[in-house]
């Protein structure tokens, strides 16, 4: 809220490949009208978000305009397995945004996208499986980080893509979780850092089989994130 007693709306835009939903029925089953709908309900009940832009792989120049960009103060963003169709001048042009300063959150297997590999300077590659007990415990490990506020210690997510370590990213700013697997598997899945000026929040969860993003605390680690990440 400013000085005049007006809440100032963070202008988020939400980027999903939109294809999974499209193509395979088990996804659309869980996330009907795209992931980037369903994380934009929730969203749209915080009193000082504006969900302004949906944008999906398949819209000219992937909907991430020079002017949707100007238009936001942070993206979201989920990809999964069309990092390649991702053209190269979008993604050196919403890096260039995150420079300037926007703000960024990549869910899940963004981790492989061109956006993020640019922004890390590293190949990002993790260890990943679908086989076995697929439920995690999520680990706050930076209490006093924004992000965490509201969470309780530890939070269990039903079913998820199991990613392990080593994850060829460079050392994080801010290490906020950590996610234990039943297998024995552990993984930094939340991860901070600065570029330029702009605010990066990587966040593992999400896979698109499962309904990760209606569990309440993934919903509440994104809500903060957007907070956070708006500077």
């Amino acid at each position: 809220m400013n000085r005049m007693g007006v809440i100032a709306m963070i202008r988020v835009t939400i980027f999903n490949e939109f294809y999974h939903e499209q193509h395979n029925p088990a996804v659309r089953a869980v996330y009907p009208d795209g992931i980037h709908r369903h994380i934009a309900q929730f969203l749209g009940k915080e009193a000082d978000f504006e969900v302004r832009h949906l944008a999906t792989l398949d819209m000219p120049e992937h909907g991430l305009t020079e002017e949707v960009l100007a238009d936001t103060d942070v993206l979201i963003y989920w990809a999964h397995c069309r990092h390649a169709f991702f053209e190269d001048k979008i993604a050196m042009r919403v890096q260039q945004a995150v420079l300037r300063g926007m703000g960024l959150i990549m869910l899940h297997s963004a981790h492989g996208s061109k956006l993020f590999r640019l922004l890390m300077g590293t190949n990002c590659g993790l260890a990943w499986s679908l086989d076995g007990d697929l439920s995690c415990r999520v680990c706050v490990v930076d209490h006093a980080h924004p992000i965490t506020k509201g969470l309780p210690q530890y939070f269990w997510i039903e079913e998820d893509e199991m990613y392990g370590e080593p994850f060829g990213i460079p050392q994080p700013d801010e290490q906020i979780f950590i996610t234990w697997y039943p297998g024995g598997e552990v993984f930094r899945s939340g991860c901070c850092w600065h570029r330029g000026r702009g605010r990066i929040f990587y966040f593992s969860a999400g896979h698109e089989e499962f309904p990760v993003f209606a569990n309440e605390y993934v919903q509440k680690a994104i809500i903060n994130g957007v907070r956070w990440a708006k500077r």
